[in-house]
C-alpha cells in the first residue's frame, strides 16, 4: 500500500514533471473531498479533507492537485478553470439519485456532497474535461448518466473480500475487456486494492463495462468516443508504484489545456485582425 509519510508533500518525485505532463506545463487536476468531523493537532471540528495519497498520485504523475470541497455554488466556474477532474472515494450515494429506497445497508450518505459532485461532473462532461472516477466516483459517473447501483454486493457475491473490515482494503483481481482503452493502459489483468460494499448494477447508457472482478462485479467503466472518461471501482491511489491511470489522466488533461490555449490564441488573433485598420 502507498504511504504519504514523506518529508516533502507529494513524495520525493513531486518536484519533477511526471510522465503525463509535457515540458514545464502542469495541468490543474481537481480532486473532490470529504467534509467530515475529524481530529488533528488541537482541533476536533469539521474539516474539508482528503487522503493525501490522492494528492501525491496526481503530483507525481505531473499534475497540480486542487482540492474541491462540497459547496453550494460555483461548479461551472470551477470546471472552467480545471484541466481534469478526479471524483474521489467516500460515502454511499443517496439512492434517491437512482430512484431506489434506502437499503438497511446504506447507512452513511452525504446529500450535499452528492449534489456538488453531480454538478461538477455534468459540467465536466459538457465541457469535454477528462474525468477519473475512483470507487464512489465510478458509481457517481454511472448514476449521473442514468445507471443504478447494487446497495450491498455481499448479498449477491456471498463474500466480504471487496471490503473485509472497517479501514482495511481488500485485494481483487480485475480482468480487462480486450480492445478497451483501459486494457491499453493496464494490460489484460491487474491486482488492485478495493474498499466498497456497493457496485454498479444497471450500466448507464453511454458507458461500457471494461473491467470485472472474478465474481462478476463491475470494476471499471469507460465512455467510448471521449478522450478520457473512466471509472474504476478500486483505489489506484493506494498503489504508489503504479501511476499509470494518473499519468494517463494528466496526459489527457495536458492535451485539453493545450487545445484550450490554442483555441484562445486563435480567437485573440481573429479579434485583433477585426480591429486592425
Amino acid at each position: 500500500m502507498a504511504s504519504s509519510a514523506s518529508e516533502h508533500p507529494g513524495g520525493a518525485e513531486a518536484g519533477a514533471a511526471g510522465a503525463g505532463a509535457t515540458g514545464t506545463h502542469r495541468p490543474l487536476i481537481g480532486l473532490t473531498t470529504y467534509r467530515e468531523r475529524a481530529k488533528t493537532l488541537v482541533w476536533d471540528t469539521e474539516f474539508a479533507l482528503l487522503h493525501s495519497v490522492y494528492v501525491d498520485a496526481v503530483a507525481r504523475a505531473g499534475g497540480i492537485p486542487v482540492l474541491l470541497p462540497p459547496q453550494q455554488h460555483g461548479a461551472q466556474q470551477v470546471i472552467a478553470h480545471l484541466d481534469a477532474l478526479v471524483l474521489s472515494g467516500g460515502s454511499d450515494i443517496d439512492p434517491e439519485h437512482y430512484q431506489q429506497p434506502l437499503s438497511q445497508h446504506t447507512k452513511v450518505v452525504r446529500p450535499w456532497r452528492d449534489d456538488w459532485e453531480l454538478r461538477l461532473l455534468r459540467h465536466a462532461l459538457d465541457g469535454a474535461v477528462p474525468v477519473l472516477g475512483v470507487c464512489r466516483g465510478a458509481q457517481l459517473l454511472n448514476v449521473a448518466l442514468g445507471g443504478t447501483l447494487d446497495q450491498h454486493i455481499p448479498d449477491l457475491v456471498g463474500h466480504q473480500r471487496h471490503c473485509p473490515e472497517p479501514g482495511v482494503f481488500g485485494q481483487t483481481r480485475v480482468t480487462m475487456r480486450a480492445g478497451s482503452a483501459l486494457a491499453g493502459l493496464l494490460g489484460p489483468e491487474v491486482k488492485v486494492a478495493c474498499y466498497h460494499h456497493q457496485a454498479i448494477d444497471q450500466v448507464a447508457t453511454g458507458l461500457e463495462v471494461v473491467g470485472r472482478a472474478d465474481d462478476g462485479t463491475v470494476e471499471a467503466v469507460e465512455m467510448p468516443g471521449r478522450p478520457f472518461v473512466l471509472g474504476v471501482q478500486w483505489h489506484p491511489e493506494q498503489d504508489g508504484d503504479d501511476l499509470r491511470l494518473f499519468e494517463a489522466l494528466v496526459a489527457a488533461a495536458t492535451a485539453k489545456a493545450t487545445a484550450k490555449k490554442s483555441a484562445q490564441k486563435s480567437a485573440d488573433n481573429q479579434g485583433a485582425s477585426r480591429v486592425s485598420p
